[in-house]
């Protein structure tokens, strides 16, 4: 693996942040040219704003950069944001991480921390809240507690994403791709209408046979995509002051098994390197106990929005979101990532939601912002039902005095129930299942106003009440082993009986900001805000004298104090664009995810923890004809090193680097009157990472990553006379091994997995459009 000395990327990067300030300070008047780079507008703060007129930080990217770039992916989004890791396992499991604070727990009991728009309406839940990135407007990310502007799942910050709306004139346009792996993808979208009814047709469909080799018979290569994608919307304009949106968005995810891959025993002929073939065979009964007889995940998601926006004159507009959501996943996977039917595991999550927002917004020469309210429901449920062969478990977790390896030098596995049983019964198979419930409703009211106390100085101030009313719910079910004479698994079982705890909770969120015009191109900003992760009415099972009875832990609510400070601006003529800021954070009752000895995942309270660290941003017209960017971060993200803390004192938050650079190219050359040539370069480096807050290895191995630096090009040849381009591309140029997650469900038994990333894609692709 690749990797960087810290003290000159430090270096490098405190000498970026002082020549770009100096850059933008020492900037001339100039006339502004076409050479410059392109003005963004963000809608952060609820209106439409020049980004650097906005104070607070945010990274913002239209669709026609994604699309120059080749980005569908949502982790991809990492390696153009400073302070945004997005990691993706399958698309039931996506963790989404902002300076360091990660949102990836499955529980139906836990609040996530990082708010998840999609246009306009909070889908934070980690199983419903992955996305195809297809007929994107723009993407807009949002650092630091935004309670006021993005609801309270926003506690380090937001991820908003709009996408394309309908439009009165034709158009239509397709693109279609082959690539390795089998790679193939289409992707289209059509649009027009009259003066008061446009539509718009947009889709996707992606396929690619999995990179990790499976050697199990009937059972498919891991780490395979199917996703398709459908998003019909209409556009209503009764009148110019009056637009209705209604939006439709399908999802089907069909990916083959996530590539669990041990490290204690090889497969059959082979090695246990994660980045080579694996012997994933599963459950034999994987049907009958996980409704699903392959490695893999069956997802559906459907989500209907119906946005309202009324220019009541001048100064006043009123906006309505109205939206349902709904997912169900199926995610069957092996957990020790070995060929013995050890630890099979599936995860069966569904959730249905609904939202309500009324904001009435007044814009005037010094006084802008809005006021409103909300209201959230949702309901949903995470099941996980566990499968295995009870001489195989016992021998493996070394509770036989047998002397015989769990897996043999030669790949068989060793199966003891005939001679422990003699002969009644040549396998046992072992099933259970824990199973835990969530409802929560959410009424808040809210405020954000903006006031220009001079032409150089604007101040803001926002507040949030929220008061959330939550229901938890556990139940499981695991009989005596009939080798064992106890539950496998140290689960007090409740025999499918639900145990049931309320709790009523409410908070008040501030922000305030100020905004400070040194001049024309050039602005600072100080923002103090307050987020908030809402208590967890954490409901299990545990033995006593009266039986199983109900243990119910109320985990207090995780606070967070944000004090930043920035510079955003440009030179004068537009030529460069850059902003850079710094972010002190300070955490009460921090929550982390941790994993009992069954395997179930909980929230603890780990204590205090603070977070400092520096981003930066730059954008660079070098050539009428080349766009340079580039994004840095240093991030230093810790539990407080207090003996209060336990064991976690002083260890690094999870999947968080300390350091992160993206830098690209953007290029596009007119050849002639017709033919243009186009490219981008991408390169990205990571500094090693934690994949969980302990920080320390299980049974011997490192749940780590080392440094990671990865590249991908794109070339293209565009005809402007007949509508159409190709391109080919390559991502992960260089083939760089690395790893998408460590640790997870096998590390609580001992077998920690290891989970490749994508190698070397290639592909070549075309795109015809129809105006």
């Amino acid at each position: 693996m690749a990797s960087l000395t810290t003290t000159p990327f430090q270096k490098s990067l405190v000498s970026t942040i002082v020549i770009t300030c100096l850059a933008g300070l020492s900037a001339t008047a100039v006339a502004e040219t076409d050479d410059g780079v392109e003005r963004i507008t963000v809608t952060t703060q609820k209106r439409v704003q020049a980004i650097q007129d906005v104070p607070v930080t945010v990274s913002a990217f239209n669709g026609e950069m994604l699309e120059q770039l080749g980005i569908v992916d949502l982790d991809v989004l990492s390696e153009i944001t400073p302070g945004l890791i997005i990691q993706e396992q399958s698309p039931n499991n996506p963790g989404f991480v902002i300076r360091g604070i990660t949102s990836d727990s499955g529980s139906s009991q836990a609040s996530p921390r990082v708010s998840v728009y999609y246009n306009g309406t909070d889908i934070s839940r980690s199983r419903g809240s992955y996305f195809e990135l297809f007929d994107i407007e723009r993407v807009e990310v949002v650092k630091g507690p935004q309670a006021t502007l993005f609801g309270t799942a926003a506690s380090v910050g937001a991820l908003s994403v709009t996408t394309r709306k309908p439009q009165e004139d034709f158009e239509a346009g397709i693109t279609a791709g082959l690539g390795n792996y089998s790679a193939r993808n289409v992707q289209g979208y059509i649009t027009g209408g009259q003066p008061t009814v446009q539509g718009r047709l947009a889709f996707t469909y992606r396929e690619r046979a999995g990179y990790i080799e499976n050697i199990a018979a009937n059972q498919p290569d891991l780490n395979g995509i199917e996703r398709f994608g459908i998003r019909p919307s209409l556009r209503f304009t009764p009148s110019d002051d009056l637009t209705i949106d209604l939006v439709y968005n399908y999802e089907k995810n069909s990916d083959s098994g996530t590539s669990f891959k041990s490290r204690r025993f090889a497969p059959t002929g082979g090695d246990t390197s994660p980045y080579s073939f694996v012997e994933a065979s599963g459950s034999p009964v994987a049907a009958g106990v996980f409704g699903k007889d392959d490695l893999g995940i069956d997802r559906t998601v459907k989500d209907l929005n119906l946005t309202l926006n009324w220019d009541i004159n001048d100064q006043w507009q009123l906006t309505s979101i109205s939206a349902k959501r709904r997912f169900d996943s199926l995610e069957v996977f092996d957990a020790d990532g070995t060929q013995a039917w050890f630890l099979e595991f599936a995860e069966d999550a569904t959730g249905k939601q609904f939202s309500q927002e009324l904001r009435l917004a007044y814009s005037g020469q010094k006084l802008n912002g809005f006021v409103g309210v909300s209201y959230f429901d949702e309901d949903g449920n995470q099941r996980v039902p566990f499968s295995t062969e009870e001489s195989i478990f016992l021998n493996c977790m070394g509770m036989l005095p047998s002397g015989v390896p769990c897996i043999n030098a030669d790949g068989s596995v060793t199966i003891l129930t005939p001679i422990l049983t003699e002969g009644a019964f040549d396998v046992l198979p072992y099933q259970g299942y824990f199973q835990n419930f969530g409802e929560h409703s959410a009424y808040s009211a809210f405020f954000d106003l903006s006031y220009a106390l001079t032409h150089r100085l604007e101040l803001t101030a926002g507040l949030r009440y929220v008061r959330e009313d939550k229901t938890s719910r556990y139940a499981s079910n695991f009989g005596n082993s009939v080798l064992a004479g106890v539950p496998l698994l140290p689960v007090a079982s409740t025999d499918d009986e639900i145990f049931s705890a309320d709790g009523r909770f409410s908070s008040w969120l501030p922000r305030f900001n100020a905004l400070y015009r040194l001049n024309d191109n050039l602005n600072f900003y100080a923002t103090v805000s307050k987020g908030r992760r809402s208590e967890v009415v954490d409901v299990g099972s545990v033995h006593s004298a009266a039986g199983v009875v109900p243990r119910v832990d109320i985990i207090p609510a995780e606070t967070v104090w944000n004090y930043e400070l920035g510079l955003k601006g440009s030179t004068a003529s537009n030529r460069l664009r850059y902003a850079v800021s710094a972010f002190y954070q300070d955490y009460s009752n921090f929550q982390v995810t941790l994993q009992d000895d069954a395997g179930n995942f909980y929230v603890d309270n780990a204590g205090n923890a603070n977070n400092i660290g520096v981003e930066a941003e730059l954008k660079a017209a070098i050539t009428p004809d080349l766009e340079w960017f580039a994004n840095l971060a240093w991030i230093d993200a810790k539990i407080d090193e207090n003996s209060s803390n336990g064991d976690l004192a002083g260890n690094r938050f999870r999947l968080q680097p300390e350091y992160t650079l993206g830098t690209g190219l953007l290029y596009g050359h007119d050849l002639n009157r017709h033919y243009r040539m186009t490219g981008s370069l991408l390169y990205t480096f990571r500094s090693d990472i934690f994949f969980e807050e302990d920080n320390a290895p299980v049974a011997g191995f490192n749940i780590s990553q080392a440094a990671v630096q990865q590249t991908s090009l794109r070339l293209g040849l565009e005809n402007s006379q007949h509508n159409w381009a190709i391109t080919l591309f390559a991502n992960n140029l260089f083939n760089k091994e690395y790893l998408v997650d460590a640790g997870n469900t096998g590390a609580a038994f001992g077998y920690p997995s290891f989970i490749a990333g994508p190698p070397r894609m290639v592909g070549l692709e075309l795109r015809k459009t129809f105006m």
